[in-house]
């Protein structure tokens, strides 16, 4: 059962940005980029994306990588827009949920992403509520290229826990991913797994009726 809960640490893709990585494998595919050479999913990813998600590739190496491995002639903007493809939309109760559990929690955001990704991300968010980033919403944000570790590893939990002098116990991750979730349950953190079908708006913090 949760409780005692101080902090909240949310993941970004599948619990406020909807994603679907399936689009951008296939705009892969499309592509002429073939899955066995350049696997993305929520499960795994191969060593050119993890590379990304932490800084030590950047974006426009990724995408003449990704280029490579295509047996077409793509341009730069069709890497970017497949890449991005998995980037559907922010439903607007969940930003508004956030504002709500500012007043309330420290809340922060904890996010593997890369700098493609974020350019794209803010942009959508901007058309949705006019702020030009995540930050508005966070006491702090933490994303992976950024920072240099990602999930699943421990050390970017601890970062977070000790940069913001947290207890774990108090606090509490939401994340859409059973590895990550496992790491923060050995941590001591408490967590919520956001399954096929679960929602914030819908399940985690639904209204009282």
């Amino acid at each position: 059962m949760i409780q005692g809960i101080k902090h909240i640490i949310f993941d970004l893709g599948g619990v406020i940005l909807n994603i679907d990585y399936q689009l951008t494998q296939k705009a892969f595919a499309d592509l002429g980029i073939h899955p066995r050479e350049g696997l993305y999913s929520q499960q795994a990813q191969s060593e050119i994306f993890d590379s990304l998600e932490i800084g030590k590739l950047s974006g426009d190496k990724f995408i003449q990588h990704i280029q490579s491995l295509s047996d077409q002639v793509i341009t730069e903007k069709q890497v970017r827009e497949a890449w991005n493809a998995m980037l559907l939309d922010f439903p607007l109760r969940r930003l508004q949920i956030l504002q709500q559990l500012q007043l309330h929690y420290n809340i922060f955001l904890l996010s593997n992403t890369n700098e493609i990704h974020e350019l794209e991300f803010n942009k959508q968010l901007q058309r949705v509520c006019g702020y030009p980033s995540l930050a508005v919403f966070f006491d702090k944000v933490y994303l992976s290229h950024r920072v240099g570790m990602r999930k699943p590893d421990a050390a970017i939990f601890e970062h977070v826990l000790n940069d913001n002098q947290l207890q774990a116990h108090e606090t509490l991750f939401i994340d859409d991913s059973l590895q990550h979730i496992q790491t923060a349950q050995r941590l001591g953190i408490q967590v919520i797994h956001m399954t096929n079908g679960m929602t914030m708006e819908e399940t985690v913090f639904k209204p009282k009726s």
